[in-house]
């Protein structure tokens, strides 16, 4: 059992920790049919594209300030009451655009969600920018300006998700240019739907600090040493990798062979509702699945806080409290 670990994570996709029973009671209050993407409280989906059509479908139901502000309230809440002490959340203000919210509303909205939540139970959290592969290069190029020029306490990194079959790394690597020279930290999915080139690419064109999953680099033996080398962490989301079928089952799952090979690695829940899963289960997979003992485990949450996107004071007392 892992409940008594302290936890932290470096991967969750803000609207894909809405509670199924929260974006339902928002769906009603917004007269929205949830069940068009909500049956027997759970989400609906089957594959990556119509997960990501389901998760614009919860991101829509959240419209205003407040609605993000609980949105970001409940979700670090839960996150608390498993022992987590420190959380960094992908936000993006593509969704917030999408339903008429600007950048400031939306992201204003989170930050209030946040504060409360560290009030009420001591969990640091910070936010990652998000630019939507899918949206395309220009998009992605206009929200890095947007993130290099938008001063607020709680964005320190910057990220791109969405559809990975789509376009190359070098595509979106002027994007990476600006908010590295901004001084925000870098992070990108890569290695989740495509292959080892996708690892690749991410590390020659973006140099990132970490990236998000990457574990179809384990098809590369001389990448994994590089990985390993440059000290690149890995924000692994186990759970998440077996339900969109990246790997068959937790058996043939690479996390304990990056491990074993040098790799830093940390654990993550992505879109937890979505995948049946939560941060504490990501923790109990661990345990369970993969046969970590609780020191590897903690071993694991050191990795995150040491590369968390925070300020070295805050690193300082996050890693005292580990």
């Amino acid at each position: 059992m892992t409940k008594h670990l302290k936890k932290a994570e470096l991967h969750v996709h803000i609207e894909g920790a809405a509670p199924p029973a929260l974006a339902y009671r928002q769906a009603e209050k917004y007269g929205i049919d949830p069940a068009t993407f909500i049956r027997d409280g759970a989400y609906i989906w089957h594959d990556f594209t119509s997960f990501i059509t389901a998760y614009d479908h919860v991101a829509s139901v959240f419209r205003s300030s407040e609605d993000y502000a609980a949105l970001a309230e409940v979700y670090l809440l839960e996150l608390a009451a498993e022992d987590t002490i420190y959380a960094e959340l992908f936000v993006s203000p593509d969704h917030g655009e999408a339903v008429g919210l600007s950048p400031d509303e939306y992201i204003g909205g989170l930050a209030t969600g946040m504060e409360a939540a560290k009030a009420k139970t001591g969990i640091e959290s910070r936010m990652i920018i998000i630019g939507e592969r899918h949206l395309g290069p220009e998009n992605v190029l206009n929200r890095a300006k947007w993130a290099a020029h938008y001063s607020h306490p709680l964005i320190t990194g910057f990220n791109m998700a969405g559809e990975e079959r789509m376009n190359r790394v070098a595509d979106y690597s002027a994007a990476f240019d600006i908010v590295r020279e901004a001084g925000l930290g870098i992070t990108i999915h890569a290695g989740e739907l495509c292959g080892a080139f996708s690892v690749a690419d991410a590390l020659d064109l973006v140099k990132p600090s970490r990236i998000g999953h990457g574990v179809r680099a384990i098809e590369d033996a001389d990448l994994v040493r590089r990985l390993a080398d440059l000290g690149t962490v890995l924000e692994v989301c186990p759970g998440s990798n077996i339900a969109l079928k990246v790997f068959p089952d937790f058996k043939s799952h690479p996390l304990r062979q990056f491990r074993d090979a040098g790799v830093r690695v940390c654990l993550n829940s992505d879109d937890p509702p979505f995948f049946h899963t939560s941060l504490a289960r990501e923790y109990e997979i661990a345990s369970q699945e993969f046969g970590f003992t609780d020191d590897e485990i903690n071993a694991m949450t050191r990795t995150a806080l040491e590369a968390a996107f925070v300020d070295e004071e805050t690193r300082a007392i996050l890693l005292a409290k580990l």
